[in-house]
């Protein structure tokens, strides 16, 4: 089993990852909000990286998994600047895996490092979340409490019980990207289901229209949700990783 591993940031919080050695760009798993490092697609990539000889990093955002962190201080700033923090730490080209929110974060995370980020492999990338999906989704008895009180407790069956804060909304306002050009010069590839309840497919039209720079491919799994955890589905996404490495090395 890979040790857990920890990277110590300014204000005194550190960031947990496990890491794979191997060739080639640093493959990086930037996960979901609320999934960790432990899930079954981060996990896919990890085997894979043992079976082929990857370097292989992945790691829990700030206050996920075993990461530390106050949940009601996190922020998309905060998740952009620790996986940052981390390529800088890596110190080699990186390709960012990204999933749902993390391809949000990756994308941030090339835009500001376009220098260190090899590619991008995104699945059901969810860029702009919060302004575009969450907030108009939410009951309005929640975002009425949000607004007064700062806050609301959130129940969910899959991702537990959090809270939403009106500071993660209104810091995410800096962070968007649809509204312009998104200039990434790594090519990206992207993998979305077109049965996916929590990021529709045709967001992913939107980033092609403002995306500028490298190439950018665009695979519509017309049976697959959101998780894109089956056994073909992971296969692949560890066959989208490896040709992207491919590409890089050339």
């Amino acid at each position: 089993m890979t040790d857990i591993q920890h990277l110590a940031r300014p204000d005194g919080e550190t960031l947990a990852y496990k890491q794979v050695e191997g060739d080639g760009p640093v493959v990086v798993w930037v996960g979901g909000f609320r999934s960790d490092m432990e899930g079954t697609k981060a996990l896919a990539l990890d085997e894979a990286a043992e079976e082929n000889g990857w370097a292989y990093v992945r790691y829990d955002h700030f206050a996920h998994g075993v990461s530390s962190g106050d949940w009601k201080k996190a922020t998309i700033g905060r998740w952009r600047e620790d996986c940052i923090a981390l390529i800088d730490h890596l110190k080699r080209p990186v390709i960012l895996v990204g999933s749902s929110m993390g391809g949000w974060v990756s994308l941030l995370a090339a835009v500001a490092r376009p220098e260190a980020v090899a590619g991008l492999v995104l699945v059901n990338p969810a860029q702009d979340f919060t302004e575009r999906l969450m907030w108009p989704t939410l009951p309005d008895h929640i975002r009425q409490a949000i607004m007064r009180d700062g806050e609301a407790l959130i129940t969910d069956p899959g991702l537990g019980d959090y809270h939403l804060t009106k500071n993660m909304f209104d810091e995410a306002k800096n962070w968007l990207l649809l509204d312009g050009p998104v200039a990434i010069p790594a090519p990206t590839h992207i993998l979305q289901g077109k049965l996916d309840e929590s990021v529709p497919w045709e967001m992913q039209l939107r980033l092609l229209e403002k995306h500028e720079g490298g190439d950018v491919r665009l695979d519509i799994i017309k049976d697959g949700d959101h998780r894109l955890s089956k056994p073909h589905e992971l296969a692949r996404l560890v066959d989208a990783v490896a040709q992207m490495r491919k590409a890089a090395a050339t």
